[in-house]
């Protein structure tokens, strides 16, 4: 008899619970497998709790967690602060699974963001690869990947995972669509991809456990698409000022770059930041007092393609991250402001 199949599942915050995803199919560079606007800031550190857990646990995902700092530009603290970005429970009849990326912060401090319900192989590393914002492999448009859906169902139905068929469809053979994503080609290799039979393929040929991260997954989590190490960090954020007189000038200077920016609110209330020109950013807004509590994110709610972000501040300090829509070719000069009204 066949082994049953390990999979982990995508947990994502109630807003998006089973939000339409349609299966699409595109020839040619189709991009993928990190969801857009679920990164953390370049060159955050990320503090982890461990709710639980062995001594040989915490010790096997602390190592595969650093898989991905060996190339990425993020550090994770192991310091088991109340308020940790992600916290890690081991409980063995919930399988292994975790938020996406910057959803973390979106989940109670008393609750887990991460389950490692079994740990065969490389688990921990891949629940950390979502953590810091990767998706599924097999949900990569590029892959191809036509479902026995049938067969598919069946086999999840039943142990060890027990899913009904709106988590299988929603985990397993549902697609991304190209809008969503930004990333590599379908990478066979990469350790966000499960091991599944070749009876749940139309094709007849599955896939083969990834046990450790692939060539791809670690050119792509240290690329400009992800977590470059070149890149500026928060300590190198420029500092705007409430209410400037001016505003200030910045420029995506190569297609990937990232600017940052900082500013101060000492007194309490409805505040903008907005950028203005002709180049097409997006803009995210973090804080207070924290890289890592994303507060808003906006494409084209200012003039034209310009970014505009209207919110209610309490005193702290607040980070700006500003980028070019086109990741991958875009660059462009922009200006950008911060107002109390």
């Amino acid at each position: 008899m066949a082994q049953p199949v390990h999979f982990c599942t995508d947990r994502v915050l109630p807003g998006n619970q089973m939000r339409f995803q349609s299966t699409v199919r595109r020839a040619g560079s189709t991009r993928a497998i990190m969801p857009i606007g679920k990164l953390w800031m370049n060159g955050s550190t990320l503090r982890v709790k461990f709710l639980g857990g062995t001594p040989a646990q915490q010790a096997k995902a602390k190592e595969q967690a650093q898989w991905w700092t060996a190339f990425a530009n993020l550090t994770f603290d192991f310091n088991n602060a109340a308020d940790a970005e992600i916290r890690i429970s081991f409980d063995p009849t919930d399988g292994a699974w975790s938020y996406i990326g910057t959803d973390n912060r979106g989940i109670p401090t008393n609750q887990a963001t991460m389950n490692l319900g079994f740990m065969d192989g490389g688990t921990a590393g891949h629940e950390f690869g979502h953590a810091i914002g990767m998706a599924h492999e097999h949900q990569n448009p590029a892959g191809g990947i036509e479902w026995v859906e049938a067969t598919v169902i069946q086999s999840l139905s039943g142990p060890p995972n027990n899913w009904d068929a709106a988590t299988i469809r929603h985990n397993v053979l549902e697609k991304y669509r190209v809008d969503q994503i930004q990333g590599t080609k379908f990478d066979p290799d990469s350790i966000m991809l499960y091991f599944f039979p070749g009876n749940w393929v139309k094709s007849g040929v599955g896939t083969h456990a990834n046990d450790v991260l692939s060539a791809t997954d670690k050119a792509y989590i240290a690329s400009a698409q992800a977590y470059p190490k070149t890149a500026p960090t928060v300590v190198d954020a420029t500092e705007l000022k409430v209410n400037a007189s001016r505003r200030t000038p910045a420029s995506i200077g190569k297609p990937g770059e990232e600017d940052l920016f900082k500013f101060t609110v000492t007194t309490g209330g409805s505040h903008v930041i907005d950028t203005k020109g002709s180049t097409d950013v997006v803009m995210r807004l973090f804080g207070p007092n924290s890289p890592t509590n994303v507060i808003a994110e906006d494409d084209d709610s200012g003039e034209g393609s310009n970014a505009r972000i209207a919110a209610s501040l309490v005193p702290g300090l607040y980070y700006a991250q500003v980028r070019h829509y086109n990741r991958a070719g875009g660059k462009g000069d922009y200006t950008v402001r911060v107002r109390r009204l």
